[in-house]
């Protein structure tokens, strides 16, 4: 008997390196644990590349552009422009969909679970005239929407949400409750729940590292940020008996930098690596920008947050924040010109152990949740059982 095989079409771009992320890690869990399923990537922005006015002004992709203005720190009026890319992707609504129509016929999907803001409008409206009948999903990688016309839209189709606060945004648009699936948390890589467990006090001495200080990790997604070195210089003056793990990404001339700063602290500097949990294991807190996927991975490791929250900040973080402030897991400030100070009131003792208790009471096993979802989706029922080999990891027990 020949088993029926599912074509999943998980679509991405790489507007920052989230969706990617999201992308990949799902499709990685699906075939781990054997399911009929066939989980394709679909990157967005090659179907689109014909309409790209950016990349035919310019030479380069406008996912290039954003990711160098995550890079160099140039998000300063980010919301403007975020609506005026909306206006952009409207005015273009019309021949994207024409594209993703022809995209999905030779495709042929069974299910599309789209990982990508601004564009679920034309990506559920293509797959209806394509392939009528198939389900549409989106599961949003940020912690809420920012409306309107970023993640969920008025249309028929399904959400899976990560927070509260998306649900009910999603039921606020008019979503029927049975089209909307809340799981705990963010999608995480499947590294964060099966990692080896490292000897803390000797992997930092290896690193060059006092095996008995606090120890802070500055992450800033994989585009790092100036503001690092202000971190540095701060913290390495100050009287705290602190250390700092600087990851900068792909950013090599800021590591570059901060090696060469003069510092009092002792410190590590690492560029691009897809070791997070393990140096995740040798820190105590995380400071950083607001992003979902940094605060996510910082909650699955224990670790309390000092994130930061100002005009700069990119619209769709802005909700993350106040999460943080909601869930008692961290610290949020607007710049960082005090964060030797904010680092002091983290680590009060009380203040710690309340940060930290609260972050283990939190169980996030979205990963593992969202195919059990997508089954009872493609099964045409909330109720229809899980894969029986859908099997979670020791670690994702946390």
């Amino acid at each position: 008997m020949t088993t029926m095989t599912s074509r999943i079409a998980l679509v991405y771009f790489d507007a920052g390196g989230g969706h990617r992320s999201a992308a990949t890690a799902l499709q990685q869990v699906i075939r781990q644990n054997g399911s009929a399923w066939q989980p394709d990537l679909v990157n967005l922005q090659e179907i689109l590349d014909p309409l790209d006015v950016v990349r035919r002004l310019t030479g380069i992709r406008v996912q290039d552009v954003y990711n160098r203005m995550l890079r160099s720190g140039w998000t300063l009026g980010s919301a403007q422009l975020m609506r005026a890319l909306q206006l952009i992707i409207r005015a273009y609504h019309v021949p994207s969909v024409r594209l993703l129509e022809s995209y999905w016929r030779n495709f042929q999907p069974d299910l599309v679970v789209s990982l990508v803001p601004h564009f679920n409008r034309a990506l559920c409206q293509s797959l209806a005239a394509a392939c009528p009948g198939k389900p549409f999903v989106t599961v949003l990688t940020d912690f809420a929407d920012y409306p309107p016309h970023f993640w969920i839209e008025r249309q028929e189709q399904f959400l899976i949400c990560g927070s509260e606060r998306a649900v009910e945004q999603a039921r606020r648009l008019g979503h029927a409750p049975e089209k909307i699936f809340e799981t705990s948390g963010m999608i995480l890589n499947p590294r964060f729940y099966d990692y080896p467990s490292v000897d803390r006090a000797r992997e930092r001495e290896r690193l060059g590292l006092d095996p008995s200080l606090a120890t802070g990790l500055v992450l800033f997604g994989g585009q790092g940020s100036q503001v690092m070195l202000e971190i540095d210089r701060r913290l390495g003056r100050s009287s705290l008996p602190l250390q700092l793990i600087f990851i900068c990404g792909k950013n090599e001339s800021l590591g570059k930098t901060l090696r060469a700063q003069p510092s009092q602290r002792p410190r590590f500097v690492e560029g691009f690596t897809a070791e997070i949990p393990y140096y995740m294991q040798l820190a105590d807190f995380l400071i950083g920008k607001p992003g979902p996927g940094s605060i996510a991975e910082a909650m699955v490791m224990d670790l309390p947050v000092i994130v930061e929250r100002n005009a700069w900040t990119l619209p769709q973080e802005r909700y993350n924040t106040e999460w943080v402030r909601e869930k008692q897991v961290g610290l949020v400030v607007p710049n960082f010109r005090r964060i030797d100070q904010t680092v002091a009131a983290l680590l009060d003792p009380a203040t710690f152990f309340t940060f930290q208790s609260n972050i283990r009471h939190m169980h996030n096993r979205a990963l593992f949740e969202i195919p059990v979802l997508l089954s009872q989706i493609l099964a045409g029922s909330t109720t229809a059982p899980a894969p029986a080999n859908l099997t979670l990891p020791a670690n994702s027990l946390h």
